[in-house]
């Protein structure tokens, strides 16, 4: 164990780096677990992604996002089953989704209108009957009205140069064969006639993002349509696009009722309140602590990574309010507006946290712009913990740190 002492001008601050014992299984972790003795450093041998993937935290794709065991052993040692978490940057969910399982209540703050169709969608509480009638209904129904060799011809025949004449933008257009795209329209104008939809946006969103033109090693930030076959480094040969979209809705579809009764196995009554709002200016309800893992800045612009739910279901773009986006770049102006962003959000939510309360927020600081950010918000800094990852997958792997920082409110 490597056990680091920091003195700063206000207070000592203690710096645990912990990797000489057994990588450190969440169910175990109780309020009285020493920090010093967390190893967070799991390898992919220790937590499988299919574990750190269970339920519906894998509903759909979402870069950024922490583990929910790391959420889960930091819920398990601060908060009480009937207290209250926020989550000011709740993005896909994950701290909503962890704190039900605990019985503790949760409150999420997004700009985003797609997270918060997913994180409500994954946090619902569903008829299960109901709602797997409903998601192999509108399946039934886009296979009917799509699935037969006279209407695919029609599909590369009809409309200028083979594109079907659908109503539909240029981005879409562009972005997606003539068969794949009339499977997402169809899909997406039965939604409306159902009661879950969010679960059925989040069902069409996946199979959207699967179904682009573009390679199959790049799903990410594709840069532009990919229209000719090309060398894939994902499958060692050539592949060819895709052109269709029925096989991920028939496949997304499945998964996802599956992924639903699981989570109704592990879920408590523990309320969910999601709200799609800045939390900068957000009139935060009561609440006991904040988990949560703010954007990086300069590194995803979280918007953009699901343009095609944007496009598709015509979702509102707040992306201007958007704290360190790529786009705005790291420089040394980019960083302080970064830093008085996230002191913002912090600032106004210990406005409604109880005394003694503790904000444990989760970054990658490699520009060491959190020490500032706590004194900004006059917080008192009880640790930070370091967290190697190295377990990440795909054309993006790599490894780096990330911190965790353990602030109590005065």
């Amino acid at each position: 164990m490597k056990k680091n002492i920091e003195q700063t001008s206000e207070e000592e601050r203690v710096v645990f780096y912990n990797d000489s014992a057994e990588p450190t299984v969440p169910s175990q972790v109780t309020a009285k677990t020493k920090l010093e003795a967390l190893n967070l450093n799991w390898r992919e041998r220790d937590l499988p992604e299919k574990i750190r993937t269970k339920h519906v935290h894998r509903l759909h794709p979402y870069l950024g996002k922490y583990i929910p065991q790391l959420v889960e052993i930091f819920l398990r040692k601060y908060f009480k089953p009937g207290q209250t978490v926020l989550d000011p940057f709740s993005g896909s969910g994950t701290t909503l989704v962890q704190a039900n399982e605990l019985d503790i209540h949760s409150v999420g703050y997004d700009i985003s209108a797609f997270n918060i169709i997913l994180a409500r969608a994954k946090t619902k509480t569903y008829d299960l009957k109901k709602v797997r009638g409903e998601i192999l209904d509108i399946l039934e129904r886009v296979h009917q009205a799509t699935q037969n060799e006279a209407q695919q011809l029609s599909l590369w025949t009809d409309g200028k140069k083979g594109r079907r004449k659908e109503k539909v933008n240029e981005y879409l257009h562009a972005w997606y064969a003539p068969a794949a795209l009339h499977e997402l329209i169809t899909y997406r104008d039965l939604i409306s006639e159902y009661d879950d939809q969010d679960l059925l946006k989040v069902i069409l969103s996946r199979a959207a993002r699967s179904a682009r033109l573009t390679t199959h090693f790049d799903l990410d930030f594709p840069k532009k349509p990919q229209i000719e076959p090309y060398w894939c480094y994902k499958h060692s040969r050539t592949c060819t696009p895709t052109q269709d979209a029925y096989q991920f809705i028939k496949r997304y579809s499945l998964d996802t009722i599956k992924r639903i009764e699981e989570f109704a196995q592990q879920r408590t009554n523990a309320t969910v309140q999601i709200f799609h709002d800045d939390s900068r200016k957000a009139q935060i309800p009561m609440i006991d602590g904040v988990m949560t893992s703010p954007p990086y800045v300069g590194l995803i612009d979280y918007h953009d990574q699901h343009r095609y739910a944007y496009e598709l279901l015509g979702l509102e773009d707040r992306s201007g309010f958007e704290i360190g986006p790529a786009s705005g770049g790291s420089s040394q102006k980019a960083k302080r507006k970064y830093q008085e962003g996230i002191a913002e959000v912090f600032t106004n939510a210990l406005k409604s946290m109880t005394k003694g309360g503790r904000l444990i927020v989760v970054a990658g600081d490699r520009h060491d712009l959190y020490g500032e950010i706590a004194t900004m918000c006059d917080v008192n800094v009880e640790a930070v913990l370091q967290r190697h990852v190295n377990r990440r997958t795909g054309r993006r792997s790599g490894e780096f740190f990330e911190s965790v920082f353990i602030w109590r409110k005065k």
